[in-house]
This record gives structure tokens, C-alpha cells and sequence, in this order.
């Protein structure tokens, strides 16, 4: 019965509610069109969830079967630049949209292990964006306090999480977007390496660097996603093996000898909460050390202000030439940035060149580490971004940007799951070989919160 489906989804909830009878699919299902409908108000959804998206699943959902299915039953969401069967996808550019007749292969997998996809979210447009107000289908507010930013490009992912209409969510992220939205709605983000998830049918951003992530209540229930999610695609360029090690430990926990960047109105409450996150890691029993962090900011400029850049332009310039006005202003303007005279193929050389010296430094310095970093410093009003879109969006990047480029995995986490009015975190990052490290000491940070009750 509707009545006793939790207010917040999640997988292991809803598993042992439907081992008990206490509901069926089918009534969490239209539990959640109906809970959308409630917060219309917020444009979390660009396809909202209702049983032209989910009606051909539930028909043809098998015997209910853990072993069999893991995540039988379990409804999720997936940000629109992620394709299913027979649902437009827009990547929030209404002049873009087409439907694509198969699904994105993450999203093939989800289905074939019982989970049932509800509807499509809303993003920054064409994932450009950590904020959340870059589309024309509405700014999606923050889950716990409407005045303040989502976070993106992601949003209505998150959101829809947070809101308790998906028990996971699917989104994606080239420099931050699995992150900073997870941070900013209280939630884990699981960004794994670039490659491990496919990314066949998925709009890309910067096709070289885009990962799939998954946005989720727990890090066990992002792992639980990841196991069914993960895997070589041989029709995915971008596609690799890197197969999970043994769950362990670091040798030693990184932290930045820079005193970290705080900003915005909240700056102070992010200042302690990052303080607070410090003295629970080194309460862990390991060794800790402070590094410069100069050369993963120096990786992350070139993302936008070197010529990476020309990648989002190289995908996306050609729909933008051709449909003159249909792309939201500042979108457009950083899109267009990449198409700059100046930036030469000899100018593309010379940053790969320097990335390359980047990645040796980090793959010296994070060889059996953990680096942790504020995911972001603060955040800001949606009325502050649309004053000033550029610079407010650039500052919710300074501590994401460098990770793929960097080919690093990481995970974000509540720094308190239980806190709405500072909603902060930190990101925990690790060589592409060593996701086994962050999830290991992620876990253990998590358990401290869970401790002090």
C-alpha cells in the first residue's frame, strides 16, 4: 500500500518491503508520479515520471528474484543526455531533442538487472554547468533550501534522489556534475574512472573525458549500481577495462597544505565544516600529509581555459551553427569559446604535452593514496548565479575540474548526511587502478558520522 512506501527511497528499503508484502513495484511506482506532481513547481524532470515511461517495464518485470536480479523492482531516474528506448532525449535543448529507438548501454544494463527507469531530468544544458539554472526547461532548486542552487550539471538527478522520487539516479560528469549536485542535496556521488561505465548513448560533452555516474543514499547502494553498471562495451570507444581491486585502506590519506578556497554568504559554515572533516579523517588511524595541490589546479585550468575546450565545440558547434539562437546565452558563450582562432592544433599539443607531465605527478603522488579535497567551497543563490553566471559557476569547480583529466576516480560524501542548512562535503580521489582505496576510506569516514549518534 502506498502509505507504507518510505518518504526517502532506497534499494535496501524498498528490497525488504517488497519481501514483506508491505508494497509492490506498482504502487512505488505511482507513489512516485504522484510525488512528482506535488513539486512541479521545482523542474526537476524534463519526462516526468508516469506510466508511458515506466509501464513497459513494470509489465515486464520477471518473478521477483534478488540472486537473479539485484535490483529488482528498483526505480531510478537518468538525466536527459543519457538515452532511453523511445523517449525523447534533449540534453535540455528543446531544438536538439530526438528519441532514440535503443537505450544507453549503463541504461540496458540497469534494466536487465530489474531496475525500472521513471522519467527524465533535467541539466545544465548539454551538461556545461555545475550549477543547475542552465536550462530552458527551468532552474532546478536546491532539495532542502529552494533559494539556493542544485548544483549541475546533473540537477534533477540529484534532486529527484534527495526528493525521494528515485532510489538511485543516473548522471553524468566530464568536470564535476556527479559531485558538486551530490554534495549540495546531501548524497553520495560514485564517479568511477573514465571507461568503466560506457558511454554509448550519451550526449557527449567532452567525449574524452565524459563519464556516467550515479547519484544514490549510501555508497553501498552506489556499489550496488556500479556492480551491475560496469563493463568493456565494444561499441564504446571510450570503453576499458579496470577491474575492482580487494577493498583496502590507504598507505596514507593526502589533504591540500593550501588553506582551501571558501566563498559565498556560507563561507564561514563551509570553513568549519571542512575543519570538522579533517579532525574525523585523522581520527581514522592513518598516516596523513599535506601536499601542494598546484599542479591539479594547473591540469584543471586546462579544461576551459586551454584548448579541451575545442572538444565540446568539436561535438556540439556544428548543432549550434546551425540552429541560431535555440542554445541558452551563456551555454552558448562557453560552446563558442572552443571554436577561438588561437586555439591551434599546435595549441591542443603542447597542453596534451603538458597534461601528460600532470598525470606523471599524480600518478607518482597517488600511487597507494587517497587525496581528499573539499568538493566545493560553498554554494550560492540561484539570484546570485544569474548575476553573475560565469564566475559563481567557475568557483563551484575549483576542486573538481583536474579528476578526469587527471584519470582519477572519485566518490563524493555528505560531510553530514543529516545537515540541510550547510549541505557540504568532501571528494575522495584515487588513480583509475585504485578505486578499491577511496571506497575503503570513505566507508571508514562514514562510519564516524555514524558513531557519534
Amino acid at each position: 500500500m502506498q502509505e507504507n512506501i518510505p518518504e526517502i527511497l532506497t534499494i535496501p528499503a524498498l528490497q525488504q518491503g517488497y519481501k514483506q508484502g508491505d508494497f509492490t513495484p506498482a504502487e512505488v511506482l505511482n507513489a512516485i508520479a504522484a510525488r512528482a506532481r506535488e513539486t512541479a513547481d521545482n523542474p526537476i524532470w524534463i519526462t516526468a515520471p508516469g506510466e508511458a515511461v515506466y509501464g513497459k517495464y513494470l509489465a515486464a518485470l520477471p518473478p521477483m528474484d534478488f540472486a537473479a536480479y539485484p535490483l529488482w523492482g528498483i526505480p531510478f531516474a537518468i538525466k536527459d543526455n543519457i538515452d532511453l528506448a523511445g523517449v525523447p532525449t534533449t540534453a535540455a535543448c528543446p531544438a536538439y531533442a530526438y528519441t532514440p529507438k535503443e537505450s544507453a548501454t549503463v541504461v540496458q544494463k540497469l534494466i536487465a538487472a530489474g531496475a525500472i527507469p521513471v522519467g527524465k531530468t533535467n541539466l545544465d544544458q548539454f551538461a556545461t554547468g555545475l550549477v543547475g539554472t542552465r536550462s530552458p526547461y527551468g532552474e532546478v532548486h536546491n532539495a532542502w533550501q529552494p533559494e539556493l542552487i542544485s548544483g549541475g550539471s546533473s540537477s534533477g538527478s540529484a534532486v529527484s534522489v534527495a526528493l525521494g522520487q528515485a532510489a538511485f539516479a543516473l548522471g553524468t560528469d566530464t568536470a564535476g556534475s556527479g559531485r558538486v549536485p551530490a554534495m549540495l542535496n546531501t548524497l553520495v556521488g560514485y564517479k568511477p574512472p573514465v571507461g568503466s561505465w560506457s558511454t554509448c548513448g550519451v550526449v557527449p560533452a567532452c567525449a574524452s573525458l565524459d563519464c556516467v555516474t550515479v547519484f544514490a543514499h549510501t555508497l553501498a547502494e552506489a556499489e550496488a549500481v556500479d556492480a551491475v553498471a560496469r563493463g568493456v562495451d565494444e561499441a564504446c570507444a571510450w570503453s576499458r577495462t579496470i577491474p575492482l581491486q580487494k577493498e583496502q585502506l590507504p598507505a596514507v590519506i593526502l589533504l591540500p597544505a593550501e588553506e582551501p578556497t571558501f566563498y559565498g554568504d556560507w563561507a564561514a559554515g563551509y570553513r568549519r565544516k571542512w575543519q570538522h572533516a579533517v579532525a574525523r579523517l585523522r581520527t581514522l588511524g592513518l598516516p596523513v600529509r599535506e601536499v601542494s595541490t598546484a599542479e591539479f589546479s594547473a591540469a584543471a585550468r586546462l579544461l576551459y581555459d586551454g584548448a579541451y575546450v575545442a572538444e565540446r565545440w568539436a561535438d556540439i558547434g556544428p548543432f549550434v551553427e546551425s540552429h541560431p539562437g535555440a542554445t541558452f546565452p551563456v551555454t552558448e558563450k562557453i560552446l563558442r569559446s572552443g571554436g577561438r582562432p588561437e586555439l591551434t592544433a599546435a595549441q591542443l599539443f603542447e597542453d596534451l604535452h603538458q597534461l601528460a607531465l600532470y598525470r606523471r605527478h599524480a600518478a607518482t603522488l597517488l600511487g597507494n593514496a587517497v587525496l581528499v579535497l573539499p568538493t566545493a567551497g560553498g554554494t550560492f543563490t540561484r539570484a546570485e548565479v544569474a548575476a553573475d553566471p560565469v564566475a559563481t559557476n567557475s568557483q563551484m569547480g575549483l576542486y573538481t575540474n583536474h579528476c578526469n583529466l587527471l584519470d582519477l576516480a572519485a566518490v563524493a560524501i555528505p560531510e553530514n548526511s543529516r545537515d540541510h542548512e550547510y549541505p557540504a562535503g568532501l571528494t575522495l580521489f584515487s588513480l583509475a587502478a585504485n578505486e578499491h582505496l577511496i571506497r575503503a576510506t570513505a566507508r571508514a569516514f562514514l562510519a564516524t558520522e555514524e558513531e557519534s549518534l
